[in-house]
């Protein structure tokens, strides 16, 4: 059952003999159209080239069909799949935890993993862990959160205010439109 589902995430492509259709709109390696032919004269021209026949869109009338190394296309296909991936990256929530009485070090290193963050379009869910008698002093951690959203004020917006939850002080944070904004002006 398990070797199925790895399956299931791979597309099938007719290739070659496999394909039958008895006319085809057939393209180059590049994507442009040759022309509109039948099969068996796609087939002679593929052996000709040493190049194979992949059908991309079966359900198109003619079905589209590109004159491409197999394994050249699949590689192509790879890329594309790595790209919209790549692309799709944003909109998690990450999580930052501090405690109230963090060092400087630590909380510079915690803003830059949070700037990045942001930078992705990722959400933030900063969290203050009080342990022991310091929940007895909770302006620490709202002076934390200050701090926090003062130095981020330019990437991210708060949503709310920060809630108690059990021994921990929680806040989110959404990346701002604005600095996507000035960044593509500034390219301009």
């Amino acid at each position: 059952m398990s070797s199925f589902k790895s399956n299931t995430n791979h597309k099938f492509y007719k290739i070659n003999h496999y394909i039958t259709a008895p006319t085809i709109r057939l393209l180059d390696e590049h994507g442009k159209q040759i022309d509109v032919m039948s099969l068996s004269e796609a087939r002679s021209r593929a052996q000709e080239s040493g190049l194979d026949l992949v059908e991309v869109a079966g359900n198109a009338v003619p079905p589209v069909v590109k004159l491409i190394s197999f394994s050249k296309f699949k590689y192509q296909e790879s890329k594309k799949l790595k790209a919209e991936k790549k692309g799709v990256k944003g909109g998690e929530m990450k999580e930052i935890q501090m405690t109230p009485f963090i060092g400087q070090g630590d909380y510079e290193t915690r803003l830059k993993r949070a700037q990045k963050f942001l930078a992705t379009g990722n959400k933030i869910k900063l969290s203050i862990k009080f342990q022991g008698r310091q929940m007895s002093h909770q302006e620490f951690g709202h002076n934390l959160i200050t701090k926090f959203k003062t130095d981020l004020k330019d990437q991210a917006v708060a949503e709310g205010d920060a809630k108690l939850i059990a021994r921990r002080l929680i806040l989110t944070f959404t990346p701002s439109r604005k600095k996507g904004v000035t960044n593509n002006e500034e390219t301009k």
